[in-house]
Parts: C-alpha cells; structure tokens; sequence
C-alpha cells in the first residue's frame, strides 16, 4: 500500500511521474505525431507539380521531418530506458512488470471489465494499472522498437554502404524479411499499429479522469497523482 500525502495537495496525492518522464512523454507525442503525418505522405505521396524539381522540395522537407522524428524517437527510448534504471519504480513499470504474479493477471482482468462497463468499483494504482503497463509494454514498447529498427533499416538503403545505419541494421534486417518492399510494408503495418495504440491510450487517459476518482492526463503535467477519496493504492 502507498502512503498519500496532503502536504502539497488538497486531496490526497503520490508523486509518481519524475520530470525526465514527463518530458520524454511529451517530445515522443510530437514525435509520433510527426513520424505518422510524414510518414503517411512519403508512403503516399502528393501529387507531382510542373516545373523544375529545385522549386518544388516538399517531399524533400518532408522526408528530412521524418527523419530527424525518428532520430528523437530513438534517443528518446534509449533516454527512456536509462531512467528507468536510475529513476523511481513507476519509471520502469513499461518496461519491467511480474508476469508471474498472479494478482497482476487478477487485476488486469479487473480492468479489462472497468474499461468495457463491465463493473462499476475501479481500483486506484500509484502508478500504471496493469493492463495500462501491458499495453505500454506490448504494444508501444516493442512496436517502437520494430519502427526504429526497421526505420532505420530503410535509412540506411539511402545513406549507402559503409554508413552506420547500413551496418547496423540494413545489411540483416533487410534479407530478414527477404526484400526491402517487406520492410516498407511492415513499416507501414506498425505504423497504423502505433496509432491504434495512441487513441486508445488517449481515450483511456480521458476516462480514467472522468470515471475512476484519480488523475491521470494532469499527472504527465504536475507528476502528481491525485485521489478524489481515500483508501487503499494498489501497487501491482
């Protein structure tokens, strides 16, 4: 169980989202947001326009937003990641959760019915509720990872041999998936699957404020969560 504290707050609160988390949550949204925009327009392009191609560089702003989104969304999860070593123990519940324990997989049952009205009693949670972390775990931790590695892959095809992405990445990933149009539609895959991922982390977010009597949205922002009554915090 987690101590509340009321020194700072009105209602009862935890300090749970450390400035480097909060930071790093809101330059990866402007990533993403940038990555899915760019992204869709280099797999769909605009249509050509007459005239010399020196006057008409809009793909090539385009692919250079793309890029220089996906170098942050790279340095941004390794960043992500040493702070969830060094940081408190909500900084590393995307990354680390007791699958074992079999009260996690009770309460992430428990939530899968609060968020379908399937019961009307939510729980609070210090930090991330299970099926928050599962979600977070599975389907943007590793599909992030599949985006960078496979972003990169593609980068590298441009850049050349003898380029570090074409080392690291595209001379394996490549024959991985038998040819670089494979890469380029699981890319594109991925990308819809990070979007998937995005609307429903917002509309759960919204909810939870709304439904459940604890912060959630305003949490990212201050760091503190805060509970509407009092009682038990669940930390599984």
């Amino acid at each position: 169980m987690t101590t509340l504290s009321t020194k700072a707050h009105s209602e009862p609160a935890v300090y749970v989202y450390e400035a480097p988390v909060r930071l790093w949550h809101w330059i990866n949204a402007a990533a993403i947001t940038v990555l899915a925009i760019t992204g869709y327009f280099i797999g769909s392009p605009l249509p050509s326009l007459s005239g010399e191609a020196s006057d008409y560089y809009l793909m090539g702003y385009i692919r250079f937003a793309h890029f220089a989104a996906g170098y942050v969304l790279a340095f941004g999860l390794l960043g992500r990641a040493y702070w969830a070593i060094v940081g408190n123990s909500h900084a590393r519940e995307i990354f680390l959760h007791n699958i074992l324990k079999p009260s996690y997989w009770g309460g992430l049952w428990h939530e899968l019915k609060w968020y379908l009205f399937l019961t009307k009693e939510p729980r609070k949670y210090s930090g991330h509720n299970p099926l928050a972390i599962f979600m977070m775990h599975w389907m943007y931790v590793w599909g992030t990872v599949f985006m960078i590695f496979t972003g990169f892959a593609m980068y590298g095809e441009g850049t050349g041999e003898g380029s570090w992405a074409h080392s690291l990445f595209t001379v394996w990933l490549i024959p991985l998936f038998g040819q670089s149009q494979d890469v380029h539609t699981w890319h594109h895959l991925v990308m819809w699957w990070i979007i998937i991922f995005v609307i429903i982390h917002v509309y759960v977010a919204i909810r939870e404020d709304i439904m459940s009597r604890q912060s959630i949205v305003s949490s990212m922002i201050s760091g503190w969560r805060t509970f509407k009554d009092e009682g038990k915090i669940d930390n599984d």
